[in-house]
């Protein structure tokens, strides 16, 4: 397979070879001619990402990012945050630093500004792939194929800048790029991901699980598939979006009540009715 050519991308940094950050060294040692460079507090991850040749090097700090020309942080918010003030001197004039981040507003409310202090370029960036694992061993350079990238900037990037990174991401399989605000990333991501994950968690919870051998298909595998989780990870997330968050945590409380409530009433044509809008809205959606 012939390698993709970047112009104006010869070297990519990954701090965070976990599923996502390792998944993106491999993608781009797959799929492109650049350089990739790592690094990770484990040396376990440095030592099986060389081995594996999903990159070219490696280093337990940033000083293996200063031929970088972008270099994509792929680590929890508060850690995400800290690596770039630490290191900012590290990353060569004109960088492109993109977090991969559940969440925008915290990472790029306090980043924007030190970067441009320092002639750095700090894009948001949020791969909307993953699966329920984490770590080196699980990452997958076929994890983005198809997959959206969502791009947050906090002003306007300098053009070239963020027309490089399509390039790239286009290049290591994703195959739609969606830009909008660190705002309007949370909010939506709140009702798309977190609340997903907070409600599988919920369901997994019921005492009959323990039971379910037998009984369950697709529909309990779909429920409780993101059950499966990093709860370290997940915490931080939900915490640094619990306005949005808890807004569709009420929203979904206030229609289990009204399926309650119908129910226990022996309501049939209030509960047809709840159950033939929820069946219109997933129609119209999936059209």
């Amino acid at each position: 397979m012939e390698k993709i050519h970047l112009n104006g991308i010869a070297s990519v940094g990954i701090a965070g070879l976990g599923l996502i950050g390792g998944s993106m060294a491999r993608a781009v040692k797959t799929y492109t001619d650049c350089v990739v460079c790592g690094c990770d507090i484990d040396p376990a991850a440095t030592e099986a990402a060389l081995a594996q040749g999903a990159a070219d090097r490696c280093a337990e700090d940033a000083s293996v990012f200063t031929d970088s020309d972008v270099v994509f942080v792929a680590l929890y918010p508060q850690q995400t945050i800290d690596f770039v003030k630490k290191n900012v001197t590290y990353f060569k004039p004109g960088c492109i630093i993109v977090d991969l981040c559940g969440v925008k507003r915290c990472t790029v409310h306090a980043l924007s500004g030190i970067c441009t202090e320092y002639n750095l370029v700090f894009i948001g960036g949020h791969p909307m792939a993953g699966r329920e694992t984490w770590g080196f061993s699980g990452s997958d350079a076929d994890l983005f194929h198809g997959a959206s990238m969502i791009l947050t900037p906090d002003v306007h990037p300098p053009a070239d800048a963020q027309t490089r990174l399509e390039r790239l991401f286009h290049a290591v399989g994703f195959a739609r790029i969606t830009i909008t605000t660190p705002e309007a990333h949370d909010s939506m991501i709140a009702f798309t991901s977190q609340l997903a994950h907070v409600v599988s968690s919920a369901y997994i919870k019921s005492p009959r699980a323990q039971m379910h051998s037998g009984f369950s298909a697709g529909s309990y595998r779909d429920l409780t598939r993101v059950a499966k989780l990093n709860p370290h990870m997940w915490t931080e997330l939900f915490l640094d979006n619990a306005d949005d968050l808890c807004c569709e945590i009420d929203t979904i409380i206030s229609h289990l009540q009204e399926f309650k409530t119908a129910i226990a009433a022996h309501d049939g044509e209030t509960l047809y009715r709840l159950l033939d809008e929820g069946r219109a809205i997933k129609e119209a959606l999936d059209r």
